[in-house]
């Protein structure tokens, strides 16, 4: 590598480690908040990768209803541009005189009115079978063009985050940060938290009683202990804890114990085993339960770049040795 290269390399490593800006991570147990902006861009650009993949899943999944709805629409215009060919073919045959023809040759003033009757009657039918024929076309035309902007939109929306994704992932790779190895990532079984009609997670605040603590949560962090329980993880869990910054605080967070009794040393053995189980859950899950990031053994993942290197402060705690840190959006 160039000397200028390195040396640039070396200014931003230092600039990430040296700047005072509190993270939005809160990830230690002992309130110790970890410093550096880099978890700042991490946040937003997960935010941002995450809903707007979930906006164009949703309108990716609208356009396939479509599809089903625009097959029952042209059948009904087939049978419409029949209904219309028989009046067509009809009127075509009998000629401009023939309704004229038709009255005249009436037999009696009943008759004439009878006649008049049907004729009237024909006329309405087909008038209202051109209407509905007409606004099948521009419903299906309207439908269609609203969707299309929308997964334009949607698309746009996440080949940006993905842009983004893809410079920080890029610096990581630079500050020489590497991935988690062994967390086993099983296939998703989490009930999916509840979401806004555009498929983004509805804003929350800290409004449901917290049963690990006597604090709140929002009802979507909640949702995700409640659904980690149901998978068999049961060991010692904490959530919310009073301050001024990070997830906890805002019930957005719980602190998963490696061991069953509380919070330790290091993990060994099954314990270890434990954690990595629950990480690679989470992480399965990520989708259906809105997860912002994982913390697990100095690592911390999330949806926008996977795993990347954490640095704690040297306890157990800090470097989430003995527990697995959850934060939601």
């Amino acid at each position: 590598m160039r000397p200028r290269r390195l040396l640039a390399l070396l200014a931003a490593a230092v600039l990430v480690v040296a700047t005072p800006t509190p993270a939005r991570a809160d990830p230690d147990p002992d309130g110790t908040p970890p410093g550096g902006t880099i978890q700042d861009e991490l946040t937003a650009a997960t935010k941002g990768y995450t809903d707007a993949k979930s906006k164009l899943d949703t309108a990716l999944a609208r356009q396939e209803k479509f599809k089903a709805e625009l097959a029952t629409s042209t059948a009904r215009l087939a049978e419409l541009r029949d209904q219309i060919a028989v009046f067509a073919a009809a009127a075509y045959r009998a000629g401009p005189g023939s309704t004229v023809a038709l009255l005249l040759d009436s037999g009696s003033p009943d008759d004439l009115a009878e006649r008049a009757g049907a004729l009237r009657q024909l006329g309405v039918t087909e008038d209202r079978q051109l209407r509905e024929y007409n606004a099948v076309l521009a419903t299906a035309g309207q439908q269609q063009a609203a969707l299309d902007q929308e997964i334009n939109q949607a698309k746009v929306q996440a080949d940006e985050a993905a842009r983004r994704k893809a410079q920080i992932q890029k610096t990581l790779d630079q500050l020489g940060n590497g991935p988690t190895a062994g967390v086993p990532i099983p296939a998703a079984s989490a009930a999916p938290a509840p979401r806004n009609p555009d498929g983004s997670l509805p804003n929350e605040s800290c409004s449901v009683k917290d049963p690990t603590t006597s604090g709140c949560l929002t009802p979507r962090t909640l949702h995700a202990l409640q659904e980690a329980r149901k998978a068999g993880f049961t060991h010692f869990t904490a959530c919310f804890r009073g301050g001024t910054w990070g997830e906890h605080p805002l019930g957005r967070a719980c602190d998963f114990a490696a061991a069953p009794g509380g919070f330790g040393g290091v993990a060994a053995g099954a314990d270890r085993d434990y954690g990595n189980k629950l990480a690679g859950w989470f992480i399965a899950n990520a989708d259906r339960l809105g997860v912002l990031y994982v913390i697990w053994f100095h690592q911390i993942w999330n949806p926008a770049i996977g795993w990347h290197y954490y640095s704690g402060d040297g306890t157990p705690s800090g470097n989430h040795t003995n527990h697995v840190h959850l934060s939601e959006r």
